[in-house]
């Protein structure tokens, strides 16, 4: 199995901290990791990439060199996927040596978005559809989200930028992370495009949205209003 993400190395014993805090003093800053729900890899898009003859730059890397994870998803899912990785790129506090966004896969478990896929390979961890009752699905994402939380520990939130509406990343995350498992409350009732467009804007304005238990949040809402018009893609740089 290739690796992941890196093992923490040994660590010293630290000494006991105070109790006390100096007035003034900053609470420490929250650590946060973000897991990306996966692009369609058998949509239309994915079908364009893929295709032999294909000569845009990204579908030649991929054909001859292998392209990354993150923009092979980013062509594939558009705006959806772009904002996801957006915005997990510009807010990730991981703990030392660990990533701070990862990829669900359909059957090949959790990767960061900066692996090195060739065609074959996308195949491959794309063949099995994403259904909490599939096991080439749930198998490696399970194995993989063991072994990051106990590599991340206790004191790290886990973000899904995803859907929480259906048991699909919901119910093999949750029991595995506890309460751990956030979302961002402003995902309820809204579609793909509007959650792309809406972690663009974050990115832009450097704000983030308002992360909530996936254990006891309110998963579905009421469809919110539509949001303005975007000057700039934002997300185009960040590809």
């Amino acid at each position: 199995m290739p690796k992941i993400f890196s093992h923490t190395e040994s660590r010293k014993k630290a000494a006991p901290r105070s109790r006390t805090r100096k007035a003034g003093a900053k609470s420490p800053e929250v650590q946060r990791i973000f897991l990306l729900s996966p692009a369609n890899a058998s949509g239309i898009r994915a079908q364009v990439i893929l295709r032999e003859g294909a000569q845009f730059p990204l579908a030649r890397r991929l054909r001859e060199t292998g392209a990354p994870l993150g923009e092979i998803f980013a062509f594939v899912s558009g705006l959806y996927f772009r904002g996801k990785l957006a915005y997990a790129t510009a807010f990730a506090r991981p703990p030392a040596r660990m990533p701070g966004a990862l990829v669900i896969t359909a059957c090949g478990g959790l990767m960061p978005p900066e692996t090195l896929l060739t065609r074959e390979r996308l195949r491959d961890i794309s063949g099995a559809p994403v259904s909490a009752t599939e096991p080439r699905y749930r198998a490696p994402l399970e194995r993989d989200a063991r072994r990051l939380a106990k590599e991340i520990g206790s004191g790290c939130e886990v973000v899904l930028l995803g859907s929480v509406a259906t048991p699909k990343y919901v119910e093999p995350l949750l029991e595995i992370f506890g309460d751990r498992l956030m979302f961002p409350a402003e995902f309820a009732g809204r579609g793909d495009m509007s959650r792309g467009g809406l972690m663009l804007r974050c990115v832009t304005a450097g704000v983030q949205l308002t992360y909530t238990k996936v254990a006891d949040g309110a998963r579905h809402g009421s469809r919110p209003p539509k949001l303005s018009r975007m000057d700039a893609d934002p997300g185009t740089a960040s590809r």
